[in-house]
């Protein structure tokens, strides 16, 4: 009976959104699955990183379903790189390539990493890097994975990037400080060219960015769910979705 109403509630939800209305960018932090195991005896962080991992695959088969055209997954931060212990990232690390495999296999995503290539283990960058090639030519959604990823530096690395490119074209400092502009920025993040998060939400029941696309939230709508990442179901989902199209949108006003 639970299940039925749950059903029902959900075809609900899903009848009440407006197509015209949808965020075409939705980012997730994905907050929640170490948690998630201490509540399961005898369960590791590593049951609760693997039980996040598929959750990723249902919930981008939610996104696809009603026409989200860009998601991005805040999988692992440039501070869980120097902060986690040794045996825990090591199995995080193994999950999130995993993930970029399988999600390339699936042939239905545009695989993209968002974050610090330069300080991702060699292997994982290997393997997030073979499905962005395998899945390059694909039109369907794009699927941003943030991975060694931090706000802060992200906009650093942009600032670096240019610098570089203009002080290769013989750009003078003064020249440059004319030139730079927010949409100068924005196209060297590593987001470049996407459009920005219209929604971001993150699980758990926590209520901060933690670092989490500074630059692109600017005017994002922010939707905090209470249920961890593995528990996280598809009428979460659609509550989420609902309230984003029934708020009056303001962009900074």
């Amino acid at each position: 009976m639970r299940n039925l109403i749950y059903r029902l509630y959900e075809r609900s939800l899903e009848q009440s959104l407006n197509a015209a209305d949808l965020p075409k960018h939705v980012a997730v932090m994905l907050d929640g699955n170490r948690r998630w195991a201490e509540r399961r005896a005898g369960a590791k962080a590593k049951h609760g990183h693997a039980a996040g991992a598929q959750k990723i695959f249902e919930f981008l088969g939610w996104c696809d379903e009603i026409g989200i055209k860009v998601v991005t997954l805040y999988m692992l931060s440039t501070d869980n790189l120097v902060k986690r212990e040794s045996e825990e990232l090591k199995d995080l690390l193994a999950i999130i390539g995993a993930v970029a495999t399988d999600l390339a296999q699936i042939k239905k995503f545009k695989i993209q990493l968002v974050g610090d290539r330069e300080s991702l283990p060699i292997d994982l960058l290997q393997q997030i890097e073979a499905a962005e090639k395998a899945t390059e030519k694909i039109r369907g959604l794009h699927v941003n994975l943030a991975v060694g990823y931090g706000g802060r530096k992200e906009i650093a690395d942009a600032m670096r990037d240019i610098l570089k490119t203009h002080a290769g074209h013989g750009t003078s400092v003064e020249d440059l400080a004319e030139m730079l502009t927010p949409e100068l920025i924005t196209e060297h993040l590593y987001t470049g060219g996407q459009p920005d998060p219209d929604l971001i939400i993150r699980t758990s029941g926590e209520q901060r960015l933690s670092g989490f696309l500074l630059w692109q939230s600017s005017n994002s709508e922010l939707y905090f769910e209470e249920a961890l990442w593995p528990d996280f179901r598809r009428v979460d989902f659609l509550r989420a979705i609902r309230a984003f199209e029934s708020r009056h949108r303001r962009f900074g006003a």
